[in-house]
């Protein structure tokens, strides 16, 4: 997290309340050592009349300075903050619900938020939403491809709803693979577009807001060099916030997602978690991880890898409530915000 972020235009009334109120006791410190070396040759009598005289201006002089502090001090604790600007790296279909909700609830504070879309976008309407701004980038692929795509994911993944763990794991890497070429299309029509990203550095942006699932919001961020905060539920295998976040997943009490299994597991469950754990991290690719890290090596200048990039998110907003999942370390960097798309309920209307 950039110094700059953490300590906003609306800190600044405390910085000089504190520098101001240094001075002020230097000042006095002194004045008050002048004074008594100036009373050395005087009489008790005179000595006591100045000392009343001096001490009536030191005490209304204090209390303008008093006054003035404390001024300083109320326009910081009763200021609103500084607004910030949002720039957002979106998915489509439910990802997209999910981070509007947010999106919004940051406009009504006072933000403003800027969407990264372009015209192939499916959910993700610009006419729908007066409040959020957009910048739309050009694409190589069509809305109609977009959505077939989407279309197709959406029937294989519920279709294997009820297969097997080995069924299901490969009809998902089928999925992910379609999905990680597409994205990667997209992240190359914005980041080369150099018009476009001059643009994106020119409007100076406060934080990215991005869903991993879909990658090229860190790049962004990496790019603009500027706080990034990823919005998730889960991903195949954890594998986006064990090897991206560095969270940890001890597979001898920790299930992998999609195996149905417990936190209590026989001897018998841990060895067949162990196996799932193996799979997921040296077979399944939730991304083609070799396109991605020579692409974001070849945009950055210098060799780095996807998920290394990932790593340097300041903030992982996990979509869901902490005992609602599996007992798990957890890193300070990690937050459980769920239900908060949830709003409070109506009251029913009245019978007559």
């Amino acid at each position: 997290m950039k110094w700059s972020t953490l300590c906003p235009f609306s800190c600044l009334p405390q910085l000089l309340t504190i520098h101001i109120s240094y001075l002020l006791q230097v000042w006095v410190l002194h004045f008050k050592q002048l004074h008594d070396w100036w009373l050395l040759g005087y009489k008790h009598e005179q000595k006591q009349k100045i000392h009343n005289f001096l001490k009536v201006i030191v005490d209304k002089m204090s209390l303008k300075w008093l006054s003035l502090l404390l001024l300083l001090q109320l326009t910081c604790y009763f200021s609103s903050g500084r607004c910030g600007k949002v720039l957002v790296w979106p998915m489509e279909y439910s990802h997209w619900i999910n981070m509007k909700i947010i999106l919004e609830e940051l406009v009504s504070r006072g933000h403003e938020v800027t969407v990264l879309t372009s015209p192939a976008a499916v959910v993700v309407d610009v006419n729908k939403s007066s409040t959020i701004k957009f910048e739309i980038f050009p694409a190589s692929i069509t809305k109609d491809d977009f959505e077939n795509f989407f279309q197709q994911l959406l029937t294989e993944w519920i279709q294997g709803a009820k297969d097997s763990f080995w069924t299901k794991i490969t009809t998902a890497q089928n999925i992910f693979s379609g999905l990680s070429d597409v994205s990667l299309k997209l992240c190359k029509d914005a980041i080369l577009n150099k018009k476009f990203m001059t643009k994106l550095q020119e409007s100076r942006f406060d934080v990215v807001l991005a869903d991993p699932v879909i990658p090229c919001g860190e790049l962004v961020a990496e790019i603009l060099n500027i706080p990034l905060v990823y919005s998730l539920r889960f991903s195949p295998g954890y594998s986006i916030e064990k090897f991206g976040g560095k969270l940890p997943f001890p597979p001898s009490y920790v299930p992998v997602v999609m195996s149905e299994l417990s936190d209590h597991m026989t001897f018998t469950e841990r060895v067949k978690n162990m196996l799932y754990v193996v799979f997921l991290d040296f077979w399944f690719q939730t991304f083609n991880e070799k396109k991605w890290n020579q692409f974001y090596s070849e945009a950055l200048g210098r060799p780095t890898t996807l998920f290394e990039t990932m790593g340097k998110a300041d903030m992982w907003l996990i979509r869901n409530y902490w005992d609602f999942d599996f007992p798990r370390p957890l890193l300070p960097n990690f937050e459980f915000i769920g239900g908060f798309h949830c709003k409070p309920a109506k009251p029913l209307p009245k019978v007559t």
